[in-house]
């Protein structure tokens, strides 16, 4: 059996600037070439399927957030709090009493729901692009749609959109390794900012309750202890902060993969009914969150290495989701096995997956005969991969009408 800190392994520098686009899949492909386990600054990586849903699933590990937060001294403060009442940094009766409260909300069923809403929202934005071939997509539409949806799933006026998408991009950062270094004060003014409206949005909907998360949260924290009112505001800010900014980055990625596959989206707009099997490719082939960290909250053994109690692991989504037969390659026809690790696995499975794939599945329906030969029209812009992963800019065109 061998100590994992004593073996000899490969390194990555998560923060690389050029870390980014076919660079960061080149250099993950290659280190897993050398094994399942690499090195990096922060925490061991974990390369492969088995071994990342061995941790993911194991009662001996737990998200790491109040551990990297200390890492980089926040260990009180506005940001400290709201990661230590994150559903994500939660365990054990705690965790599944609140995630009970609002499973409901986020089933399949309740997804649909929506789909209405969404394309009312995508003919919405479609009408300020109608006429146009060509436009920066991430500005006009990936941003602006799921900003919007997740304001009337919550219950928030439409026009208060941009501000609940400017909240979700700051507090999200709180997994970004660069912002934390240099951006702590302006992540912290959106956690205490979107705390204090999500606070007066309780109030009203207590006054006049509406079918929304909010007058579901208040309903349960009506019924007494099953819910307390700190605890209402900071699961409303789990689904703000958890649900804007990472279906852009989905929806981005989305784009640009089919505008780089030309043939892909050709084949979509002929058969639509391929639809929800392209939103799987693309949740597949680019997750936007390329790893998901776990500690180990005691001594682990797994396939003859032990991992001290302390030990940080950093799940590699992108290398799981792409173990297979031509997993390298963008097909929406293609029949994959084995499960995707986009939304995580065990626990603490991402509570927003259904309501994340009817928001793709529905724009790339309501996309696919409005963009023909959709193509990159400039310079593109990505964020880095120790955050969300997803565009700053992504301009594209399509043939005129």
């Amino acid at each position: 059996m061998a100590l994992v800190t004593e073996l000899d392994l490969p390194t990555l520098d998560l923060g690389a600037p050029d870390l980014t686009g076919e660079v960061y899949h080149e250099r993950l492909a290659e280190l897993r070439r050398h094994g399942w386990i690499a090195s990096s600054p922060l925490a061991l990586l974990v390369l492969d399927r088995e071994a990342g849903e061995f941790f993911l699933r194991s009662r001996a590990t737990a998200f790491p957030g109040r551990e990297i937060a200390a890492l980089f001294g926040i260990t009180s403060g506005p940001l400290y709090e709201h990661i230590a009442a994150n559903l994500l940094n939660l365990t054990g009766d705690d965790h599944r009493r609140l995630r009970r409260i609002v499973a409901s909300r986020f089933s399949p069923a309740a997804a649909d729901r929506w789909r209405p809403t969404m394309r009312s929202i995508l003919e919405e934005l479609w009408a300020e692009l109608d006429g146009t071939n060509t436009s920066e997509l991430v500005a006009s539409l990936a941003k602006p749609y799921p900003a919007r949806t997740i304001a009337a799933v919550l219950g928030a006026p439409p026009e208060d959109a941009p501000k609940l998408h400017e909240w979700s991009n700051w507090v999200q950062r709180q997994f970004d390794i660069r912002a934390l270094s240099s951006d702590l004060a302006r992540i912290e003014r959106a956690i205490v900012e979107s705390f204090e409206y999500v606070d007066a949005l309780l109030a009203a909907r207590r006054a006049e309750p509406a079918d929304d998360l909010l007058s579901t949260l208040l309903t349960a924290e009506d019924e007494g202890d099953r819910l307390s009112h700190h605890e209402c505001v900071n699961l409303a800010l789990n689904v703000l902060a958890g649900g804007v900014d990472t279906t852009q980055s989905e929806l981005s990625h989305a784009l640009y993969l089919f505008a780089s596959h030309p043939d892909q989206w050709q084949l979509l707009a002929d058969s639509p009914e391929l639809v929800p099997q392209a939103v799987q490719e693309v949740l597949r082939f680019e997750p936007i969150t390329p790893f998901t960290a776990r500690i180990c909250i005691e001594q682990i053994e797994h396939r003859d290495v032990v991992f001290p109690a302390g030990t940080i692991v950093a799940i590699c989504v992108e290398r799981a989701n792409r173990e297979g037969v031509g997993g390298e390659s963008f097909d929406i026809t293609a029949e994959r096995e084995g499960r995707l690790l986009t939304f995580g696995t065990g626990p603490h499975f991402c509570l927003g997956a259904n309501l994340a794939r009817a928001e793709l599945e529905e724009a790339i329906a309501f996309l696919g005969p409005r963009l023909p030969d959709l193509a990159i029209d400039g310079e593109v812009s990505r964020a880095g991969i120790e955050g969300v992963y997803g565009f700053e800019s992504l301009p594209l065109r399509w043939s005129g009408k």
